[in-house]
């Protein structure tokens, strides 16, 4: 309603619910500008700056400074916090806190000793090889060499195979070829390979390639490098199925998700798909890739059907029903690095309560460089007498600050969340095996997101879960230390023959030891 200053109600209780409903939008107001502003600064941070989220070893003792200034006001009662050793390790840990490392020394670096050496020699010719002074023949006393890298451009072969055919008055006989990834097809399975890692692992969009083709002279329309990868897709899918087995046989399996545009002939616009990684411990080293239409949780659901053990992820509202049924057998396991990352985002609107908090949790992950090396069960002592005292001061913090911030704002957010998630943050401490975070999983998403840049959508749902099996393996590749071209066309080029008991045999970190 509007209000005429001029003609105000003489009523004192009219005045007083008058008074009451302005604070009451000023309130709503303040809180949305808040939140604007918040949201304008951090798309202004990513447009401008880097996406770095680490902190110097100034900051930290900048905010080891606001504890102790707080613990001093809180009185002699009041816990202890951070000791100096504390502080120092703080200020000089790594991962989230952000020392800056020393770096290698520069200079150049020795060539690589796996590739092919050409040795060329120069000689001084004939006539030099005479002294005009003394007249003697010179003698050679040694040789100077150099190394550099030389580059052979890529090829297309044109192979061309021949089946001999034989007879006699009863018979015909004809030799047979060795079956092909796709049979009736131009394409053999390193041609395969080529396109698949380009796509996956170069983000290379089908149309560059099809330029690449035409300066070879090489005319392939991406129309049909399209349907060869979902070919291809189709080729493993057997082994996905392998692969997925192996993933569930993990203690901890970490998952997260990520948008994707997605063209739909219904639709005048592109909508947004999800892809969904899920990464396997250290004993199971697959990662595997899931594409849905949507983000409903339907589509972890099904995936994970079967799965029993600990789901480390954010705190997505669609997995609250998995971990609430004991049923399905899934432990929650809450992820530092996500939750740090709302201290990080408030730290500008409220240094005073932010700062604190973060170095609390740079000191958590100093205790984690020291664990990195251990074994679990020595993992699990190191953080039971280091870590839980630095995460019980953390959670008193946190109780006690809660009243001193706006439930709306960022810093309010950011203790919301780690209070109402704190079980599955701190289960990491009751298991050697288990990670302070999930950071594995993010960067396995990380090859989408720079993809993304490049294609730009993906052309219908079914080329996303194209995408989804060929990504699985590339990255599984990679985190096993596996050469995808190499893996691809090997695999390619024998799945169609290999006992389908045996797929498991043909997964990357199995089949790096055979070739080796």
């Amino acid at each position: 309603m509007a209000i005429d200053p001029k003609h105000l109600p003489e009523d004192p209780k009219t005045l007083q619910q008058m008074v009451l409903d302005l604070m009451a939008q000023l309130d709503r107001e303040f809180t949305e500008r808040n939140k604007i502003e918040s949201l304008l600064r951090e798309l202004l941070d990513a447009k401008r700056n880097r996406k770095s989220e680490q902190l110097s070893a100034d900051q930290l003792a900048l905010f080891a400074s606001l504890w102790q200034a707080r613990q001093a006001e809180a009185g002699p009662d009041a816990s202890s916090g951070p000791d100096d050793k504390d502080q120092d390790n703080a200020a000089g840990g790594s991962g989230v806190t952000g020392d800056t490392k020393k770096k290698n020394g520069g200079g150049r670096q020795p060539l690589a000793k796996h590739l092919k050496h050409e040795r060329i020699v120069h000689d001084l010719a004939e006539e030099e090889k005479h002294c005009s002074a003394c007249r003697q023949d010179l003698r050679s006393i040694g040789e100077e060499s150099s190394e550099r890298y030389e580059y052979i451009p890529a090829q297309l072969t044109v192979i061309e195979e021949v089946c001999k055919k034989y007879a006699c008055e009863c018979t015909i006989k004809t030799a047979t070829k060795p079956p092909q990834p796709i049979e009736k097809s131009t394409a053999g399975a390193s041609l395969l390979a080529q396109v698949i890692v380009a796509k996956v692992a170069d983000h290379l969009p089908l149309y560059r390639q099809e330029k690449i083709f035409e300066r070879h002279g090489v005319d392939i329309s991406r129309k049909t490098m399209g349907g060869w990868l979902a070919q291809c897709a189709d080729l493993l899918n057997p082994l996905y199925t392998s692969a997925k087995q192996v993933l569930f046989q993990s203690k901890v399996i970490g998952t997260d998700d990520t948008g994707v545009k997605v063209l739909d002939v219904k639709l005048p616009f592109a909508r947004t798909g999800r892809i969904w990684p899920y990464y396997g411990d250290a004993a199971h080293p697959v990662i595997l890739y899931d594409y849905t239409a949507t983000r409903e949780r339907a589509g972890p659901e099904e995936f994970l059907k079967g799965y029993r053990g600990y789901l480390q992820a954010d705190a997505y509202g669609g997995y609250d029903a998995f971990f609430k049924d004991p049923a399905r057998g899934l432990i929650e396991v809450g992820c530092w690095s996500h939750c740090r990352r709302y201290y990080y985002k408030a730290l500008d609107s409220d240094q005073s309560h932010m700062g604190p908090a973060l170095l609390l949790i740079a000191q958590l992950y100093r205790v984690e460089e020291q664990a990195r090396p251990l074994s679990a069960d020595e993992r699990l002592r190191l953080r039971q007498l280091q870590s839980r005292p630095v995460l019980d001061k953390l959670h008193s913090y946190l109780l006690e600050i809660q009243t001193e911030v706006l439930p709306k704002s960022p810093e309010g957010r950011a203790v919301r969340y780690t209070l109402k998630n704190w079980t599955a943050l701190t289960r990491y401490c009751e298991d050697g095996d288990l990670e302070i975070d999930n950071n594995a999983t993010e960067r396995a998403i990380r090859g989408v997101a720079v993809g993304r840049n490049n294609w730009v959508f993906f052309g219908s749902d079914f080329g996303g879960k194209t995408a989804a099996v060929l990504r699985s393996f590339v990255a599984s590749c990679q985190r096993v230390k596996v050469e995808p071209f190499a893996w691809l066309k090997d695999v390619l080029s024998r799945i169609a023959d290999h006992p389908i008991t045996r797929l498991a045999e043909l997964l990357p970190h199995n089949w790096a030891p055979t070739q080796a």
